[in-house]
């Protein structure tokens, strides 16, 4: 049959070839500049969240511990109430169970893995309630002693609110997730003062992508938060610290000792943690009542060592300046978490950062004197990093942080040694981290491993079916679906051709079946049954990714893979060659091969002796 004759068909695939000037590496378009105008105005509203928490946090700590209305930084240790100091955080978990009973059970935990968790199955959308409610119930479990930090909350908050200012703007669900992530980043830099440190929580922990749609904005609004924080004069660096040590095989060897050691010790904050949970979640009581039993824990903790209560920042500067002895800082390290677990463990608020940040400084003040000589505080401050990064499995938000809150950069390569060994420590032994179980015992499954889209990477050509079976247009309708029925066809549906092998349809056995129940001659041709057919088709060299785009837009599970010069059929895709994909991802990650062999390396090392034998013979080399 010749061109001319052929039924009308219409090819839906690309009308342009693939070549290198039509691909990018990035799908971002100009609507980013739109985004990262409205994270400058979420990098703002964090700002301000945050500055009024630090000034609540302040406050409610006054008037619990001293019953002054005063925003000045006290010592909790000077407290005039004595043995009373132990109903002070009781008093304040009560509270807090109240407005999680009654206000919303949203602002109960640390925070992230709540806007982990808005961000993956609620659409990135979080209420004012939460924007209202987490700020003032933190700023009340930490300011009536609570072992806690403030960044967990204000993460929180500030997420609240970009995606507040999101939903009331026309935006898709990435964008809102940006705009989360945005205010987050802000509040975090406004706590420390580490703009950079937020923009990599959010890659390594919040924006699952690594795009310049949500990493521009994100920056923005953290850039925006940091250049406010100055405007204001808040310190900054929050702790300085100008010491280090020499670089050295004996320091690297106590880096990585150091990083194990937190590694271990973030494993078992862990289990602390979700074991107190546990045994929480088996109390006969509602749990509006729990936070109130780890408060009573709190208030004792705070009877043996002051230090323990509230965010603990005046201990992780006397840490850093090396002024406090080993066995304050065991005596720190083990009644803060013992404390900090507890209450954690009883759904109140408030953050980890802070309190994870003591725990490795504690180890380090601890472990300082059975180290090699290095400044004081150096061995607290890798302490510090590492139990960050290997509880929160976010070792170069940990190392940044570190850097960053110190003002000191050259202790970037210690911190480096000591995250990424506590890091691998953790995945190593733990399935999960501090802030991704309580995701997981939810019934939510998070993978934290990011990687480009083999779909995005592999053409058309590359795994089609060659060897394809068709039916000529010529073909009835009664031999067609013979064919179909016998038990030797290979796919599950098969392109009609003329004689030139140009596709003028696809059929299966549906659509036969649909001919006959319509009523069709059982001789009429498929030619005449496909006039005006449309044809999915594809190209070998087109990428996967638009090509699957395509079939769940039309809702086909096979394609004809057509040739650019004369549109003649080559291959045939359908979803199990798709499905080969993965599983050659599969195999190159688990199949091991030796390119050089060890005999060749013996064999090169056997046959130099006599080169070097004749070249001395020859008078050569």
């Amino acid at each position: 049959m010749n061109s001319a004759k052929r039924p009308k068909t219409t090819h839906l695939a690309d009308a342009h070839p693939q070549a290198a000037e039509h691909l990018r590496d990035f799908t971002t378009g100009p609507r980013v500049l739109f985004v990262a105008g409205i994270a400058v105005v979420v990098g703002t509203a964090g700002f301000i969240s945050g500055v009024l928490l630090l000034d609540l946090i302040r406050l409610f700590t006054n008037l619990s511990y001293f019953q002054q209305v005063s925003l000045a930084t006290r010592d909790l240790g000077l407290s005039p109430l004595g043995y009373g100091t132990v109903a002070v955080p009781v008093i304040g978990a009560l509270v807090i169970g109240l407005m999680a009973r009654f206000g919303s059970d949203k602002i109960r935990g640390h925070g992230i893995p709540e806007a982990i968790e808005a961000i993956l199955l609620g659409r990135s959308r979080l209420d004012l309630k939460v924007a209202i409610l987490k700020p003032l119930s933190s700023a009340i479990s930490i300011g009536t002693g609570g072992p806690f930090g403030a960044e967990g909350p204000i993460i929180m908050t500030g997420g609240a609110l970009g995606s507040l200012i999101a939903q009331m703007l026309p935006v898709s669900d990435a964008e809102r997730k940006t705009l989360l992530v945005a205010g987050a980043a802000a509040g975090m830099t406004t706590v420390f003062g580490t703009p950079i440190a937020a923009i990599m929580l959010a890659v390594e922990l919040l924006l699952f992508e690594w795009t310049p749609r949500s990493f521009v904005p994100v920056a923005a609004a953290s850039i925006t938060a940091a250049i406010e924080r100055a405007w204001m004069q808040l310190p900054l660096p929050l702790f300085p610290f100008h010491g280090g040590m020499a670089v050295s095989a004996a320091g690297l060897g106590c880096w990585i000792l150091i990083g194990l050691l937190s590694g271990l010790l973030s494993g078992l904050l862990t289990q602390f943690v979700y074991g107190c949970e546990d045994l929480f979640l088996k109390l006969p009581i509602h749990w509006m009542w729990w936070p109130m039993l780890g408060g009573l824990v709190v208030g004792i903790g705070g009877l043996i060592d002051p230090a323990a209560l509230g965010v603990g920042y005046s201990s992780i500067a006397q840490m850093l300046r090396g002024d406090m002895v080993p066995t304050a800082g065991l005596l720190l390290l083990a009644v803060k978490s013992v404390i900090w677990a507890v209450s954690l463990g009883s759904g109140t608020s408030g953050g980890v950062l802070a309190p994870l940040l003591i725990f490795g400084g504690g180890m380090g003040v601890a472990l300082a004197h059975v180290m090699p000589a290095a400044s004081p505080g150096f061995w607290a401050l890798l302490g510090m990093a590492a139990t960050m990064g290997g509880t929160m499995r976010s070792p170069l938000t940990a190392i940044f942080f570190a850097t960053e809150v110190t003002g000191n950069t050259h202790v970037l390569l210690p911190l480096t040694a000591a995250c990424v060994t506590a890091h691998l420590v953790t995945v190593l032994l733990m399935r999960r981290s501090i802030l991704t179980e309580k995701i997981a015992r939810r019934g939510h499954h998070l993978l934290r491993e990011y990687r480009v889209d083999p779909f995005a990477l592999t053409r058309v050509g590359d795994i089609m079916t060659r060897d394809v079976e068709t039916l000529p247009v010529a073909t009835t309708l009664h031999q067609a679906t013979a064919f179909l029925t016998q038990p030797t066809t290979t796919h599950p549906s098969f392109p009609v051709v003329d004689a030139e092998r140009h596709v003028v349809g696809i059929v299966d056995p549906p659509t036969l079946l649909a001919w006959r129940r319509s009523g069709r001659h059982r001789r009429t041709t498929l030619a005449a049954l496909l006039d005006r057919t449309t044809v999915p088709t594809a190209y070998p060299d087109e990428y996967l990714e638009s090509v699957i785009e395509r079939m769940s837009r039309l809702n086909v599970a096979h394609l004809a893979v057509l040739s650019r010069g004369d549109a003649t059929l080559v291959g045939y895709l359908s979803w199990r060659d798709l499905l080969r994909v993965r599983t050659q991802v599969q195999h190159e990650d688990s199949n091991r091969t030796a390119f050089f062999p060890w005999h060749w390396l013996r064999w090169r090392a056997a046959s130099r002796p006599t080169r070097l034998a004749d070249d001395a013979i020859t008078g050569e080399g």
